[in-house]
């Protein structure tokens, strides 16, 4: 039986200008100067403009218009024309006039693994152990710990260096090395990182040995903090157990943690993409894009389109690619002007419409004062689409009287108090840090009494969720609080 049917779907499709505006919106200021240097070197037609030179665009004389020209011949004035291509500038108009531009000085040490490599260099070993001791140092990962077997470490220097070892030559190798700086350097796990840190110690006594009996015979209780078991195994008191534990929390869990790589870019300073000041109880809101160009159409082609205007009778093939070019070369750039501009409104919108919404908030910097706010509640102030709002939001940073803030910041989801009132996760989630930072340490609240205590406040929410908030704030459970006075 032959059956038909009727079905229709509506499909969406993004032009490559569209895409390529999305992609702008998205990137933050601190990327979108190295965008624009990229457009400026692929695209001949957009130029530069200093700071010193006049803004003014370029005069175009155009032809009359009973010129007869051919038929695939274009118009001059659909590509040049002063309300088409305005003289686009971020930076000045978005400064304070008395704003200083400040260069921050950045210097280059040297990485953690050069400075291990620096001190096996001063080792006494031989050729063939130094050898092996670089390529040992190469395994040890940026928190000071080196986790692969030395086994499989072995089998890799066999294949790339053409080197037979075993794993107790590697063994006594890796033993050196964990004497270097920081100490704790080349441990295979936790506890060997934190027993050699402990017998670093120059001045060894009583407490000393007994830290050091904890993490070598007691260890898994000392994470678990079964403190009372520990006390009963080597007969100690409360006092010198407490000072035992003290000397043991001193200790650096991730030795490699202190040294700095000078190329990681995810060590680098933040740039907030929005200033924000508060004077005479009125804000001003700004772009921060002072190294940002300002843009403009290439004289010397300007000049080009006005020479072409004047003699389109006397032009040839290769003049006609020649302009075809030029065409294509400022559609584009008036194009990449345009988004720019775009993407400014967008983003002073959108933060506009932020600093409405949370304006008790940005006066003093109070967290209790945050609205619940989601990104439908801006996309409908705003007019935009949710999805615009949250490209808006990712990466994006402000600067405040009070701090720099990622702009996910203040966004939010909300609940209902006892009263009827409309609160933010974030406020709930700040009564139960401060919960906890008050809570006796020797006997800490457990999620139940947490619970209790914010319905007692006015919050009423599940045990699950207060769980949940607690592991959002990175809180442990209340036995791995406990600590001994």
């Amino acid at each position: 039986m032959l059956k038909q049917r009727l079905q229709q779907k509506l499909l969406q499709k993004l032009s490559p200008q569209q895409i390529q505006m999305i992609k702008l919106l998205e990137i933050p200021t601190m990327l979108l100067e190295q965008r624009i240097k990229k457009e400026l070197e692929e695209n001949p037609i957009l130029e530069e403009v200093e700071q010193t030179e006049p803004q003014t665009e370029p005069e175009i004389v155009l032809p009359d218009d009973n010129q007869e020209g051919n038929d695939d011949e274009f118009s001059i004035e659909d590509y040049m024309n002063d309300d088409d291509i305005p003289s686009y500038k971020l930076y000045s108009s978005n400064a304070s006039p008395d704003d200083k531009r400040e260069e921050i000085p950045f210097s280059t040490g040297i990485s953690f693994h050069e400075h291990l490599e620096n001190q096996l260099g001063m080792a006494d070993l031989t050729e063939r152990e130094k050898q092996l001791g670089f390529y040992l140092i190469g395994n040890i990962d940026e928190d000071g710990y080196i986790r692969r077997k030395l086994t499989a470490i072995a089998d890799d220097i066999a294949f790339s260096l053409g080197i037979e070892t075993n794993e107790d030559e590697l063994e006594r190798i890796l033993y050196v090395i964990q004497e270097f700086d920081p100490p704790g350097v080349g441990a295979r796990d936790l506890q060997e990182c934190l027993l050699i840190q402990i017998k670093a110690k120059e001045q060894q006594n009583e407490i000393t040995k007994i830290a050091y009996k904890i993490l070598k015979y007691h260890f898994d209780e000392f994470i678990k903090k079964h403190y009372d078991k520990i006390a009963s195994k080597l007969n100690l008191s409360d006092e010198k157990l407490k000072l035992a534990i003290d000397e043991i929390l001193k200790l650096n869990p991730k030795p490699g943690g202190s040294f700095t790589d000078p190329y990681d870019q995810s060590a680098q300073h933040i740039i907030p993409d929005f200033i924000l000041d508060y004077e005479d109880g009125e804000f001003r809101l700004n772009l921060n894009s002072r190294n940002v160009p300002e843009l403009r159409i290439s004289k010397e082609y300007a000049d080009m389109l006005e020479s072409y205007s004047y003699n389109k009778e006397f032009s040839n093939s290769q003049e006609r690619e020649a302009i075809a070019f030029v065409k294509q070369k400022i559609e584009s750039a008036k194009w990449f002007i345009d988004a720019l501009k775009q993407r400014q409104n967008t983003l002073l919108t959108t933060m506009q419409a932020i600093l409405d919404y949370q304006k008790e908030y940005f006066r003093d910097g109070d967290e209790s004062k945050l609205k619940p706010m989601i990104l439908k509640d801006v996309a409908e102030k705003t007019g935009l689409d949710i999805s615009t709002i949250s490209r808006v939001a990712n990466s994006k940073y402000i600067q405040t009287h009070f701090g720099i803030f990622p702009l996910k910041h203040f966004f939010s989801e909300g609940m209902q108090t006892d009263s009827g009132e409309e609160v933010s996760t974030r406020e709930i989630k700040k009564i139960l840090a401060e919960c906890v930072d008050n809570e006796d340490k020797r006997n800490p609240l457990t999620d139940e009494e947490l619970m209790e205590i914010l319905k007692g406040k006015g919050y009423p929410i599940a045990r699950r969720t207060v769980a949940k908030y607690r592991e959002q704030l990175g809180i442990p459970v209340a036995r791995l609080r406990k600590e001994l006075n």
